[in-house]
């Protein structure tokens, strides 16, 4: 089987679909029904169309007098673009806020995005909840998918692990990226060793350094560390 980014990103889609019932769109990206009407929402509608005001969502009435125009600037024509040019605020015309950039910008990514693999290293970026990495495993394990590595991240100001699984097809299939985020003080999420059993020291190595605990695991005792250990030296805030 050679899966392409389509039925992937189909499968994935239906998983991750139910796990949003607030979204916009359905499982199959059409738009979702609208919610049915109640009795406030009927209320409003008959309030409005009949011209009575609504006790819980006032408006402002209808037969007020137009806003009177606004009286002239008492700044001299000249001021404004003197300030511009001197590079003084006009207090009475605030400059617009600087545009969004990558670093302000606050909207989460899209749980399923086709990235470029020349810039990345993969094809298909996935992003699940941590009930959900083992149906994702499944989802790759019956595409003829194998695991070619898991790690994770330490995201210390949003307190927050991220487990990345790495996917690879043998043959010719894209490279697929799932990951997803626990709270940094309960970092625990299920073990994909029943699914992908070359995944356990994988999820070792990772519960060494992180210490990120992947529950079912059939071995879960140091890897790379000494027996004994009890530090992850690989999160943000170790110190040896």
């Amino acid at each position: 089987m050679n899966p392409t980014l389509e039925t992937l990103t189909a499968e994935f889609t239906r998983l991750i679909a139910p796990a949003s019932p607030t979204s916009d769109f359905a499982a199959d990206n059409t738009p979702a029904s609208p919610r049915p009407a109640t009795a406030e929402t009927a209320t409003a509608t008959v309030n409005t169309v009949a011209g009575v005001a609504d006790p819980g969502n006032p408006t402002k009435d209808s037969t007020a007098a137009a806003p009177a125009s606004p009286r002239p600037a008492t700044v001299e024509p000249t001021t404004a673009a003197s300030a511009a040019v001197a590079g003084v605020a006009d207090p009475g015309n605030p400059a617009a806020p600087p545009p969004a950039t990558a670093e302000t910008a606050t909207a989460p990514a899209a749980p399923i995005q086709t990235v470029e693999h020349a810039k990345k290293g993969f094809d298909l970026d996935v992003t699940v909840a941590p009930d959900q990495v083992v149906a994702a495993a499944e989802i790759l394990n019956a595409a003829d998918y194998a695991i070619d590595a898991v790690t994770g991240v330490d995201w210390l100001a949003q307190n927050e692990m991220e487990v990345v699984y790495d996917y690879f097809h043998p043959i010719a299939g894209p490279r697929v990226v799932v990951r997803t985020r626990v709270p940094r003080e309960r970092p625990e999420l299920p073990t994909i060793s029943p699914v992908f059993p070359g995944a356990n020291w994988h999820e070792r190595e990772t519960h060494d350094f992180f210490g990120i605990t992947f529950a079912g695991h059939p071995n879960l005792k140091p890897f790379l560390l000494p027996e004994d250990a009890d530090y992850h030296p690989l999160r943000k805030d170790y110190q040896p």
